[in-house]
């Protein structure tokens, strides 16, 4: 019997922040056991939002828990995409997973809190506030799509660029159509001010995606 050479790679780290995602996906579900069995429902049922999201409480622990989750998972995913087309990329960095954590949460902070300041001086408070909340929500939960795309690509399938295009455009397409259910159930709100919601969306929805891909090429 000839014996073939197997080269791995240590995944240690990835393993760590991806345990750590279940951490954070079960501390939800135990201590918010009504909320989160409501929440994974979503696709299916707005219930959610009309009991347990009703006061669009963005800063709800369940929320905060999700979202770190969100930052993980989508920074993996990240470093994942980088590190096939790139490899030598995070060879020459050994720092860019927690910098591309560090640029993700920075950006979805800031347009998080001047999307809360252009709703306040445009007096669409209500209708901000209840938009960034299901957005918010409908993103935690892709990202739990992606918290589960990670785990095959890292563990089971070796990544190709053909497969994580094709898994990047089924995420857009699901935040796409996340969007647009969030601005259907809103079309009363958003029709009577409707204006001021389109320059929102040029402003804060379209832009900042141009701005980051020129920066980022």
């Amino acid at each position: 019997m000839q014996y073939v050479e197997r080269h791995t790679e240590a995944l240690n780290w990835i393993t760590l922040f991806l345990s750590g995602c279940v951490v954070l996906y079960t501390l939800a579900k135990y201590l918010y056991p009504r909320r989160f069995q409501e929440y994974i429902y979503l696709p299916l049922s707005n219930k959610y939002f009309l009991v347990q999201g009703k006061s669009d409480e963005i800063q709800h622990p369940f929320n905060i828990l999700l979202f770190i989750a969100q930052v993980i998972t989508m920074s993996l995913f990240i470093f994942l995409i980088l590190r096939t087309l790139s490899p030598e990329i995070p060879k020459n960095n050994p720092w860019l997973f927690l910098q591309i954590c560090t640029g993700y949460t920075v950006f979805v902070l800031v347009k998080f809190y001047v999307e809360k300041i252009i709703g306040s001086l445009f007096n669409m408070d209500t209708l901000i506030n209840k938009y960034l909340y299901q957005k918010l929500s409908y993103r935690n939960l892709i990202a739990v799509l992606v918290f589960l795309g990670n785990l095959i690509f890292y563990y089971i399938v070796t990544p190709s660029k053909t497969g994580l295009l094709v898994f990047t455009l089924v995420l857009l397409v699901l935040n796409g159509i996340a969007l647009f259910y969030s601005y259907k159930t809103n079309g009363k709100l958003i029709m009577s001010n409707f204006f001021y919601f389109i320059l929102y969306l040029c402003a804060l929805e379209i832009s900042p995606y141009i701005i980051l891909y020129k920066v980022i090429t």
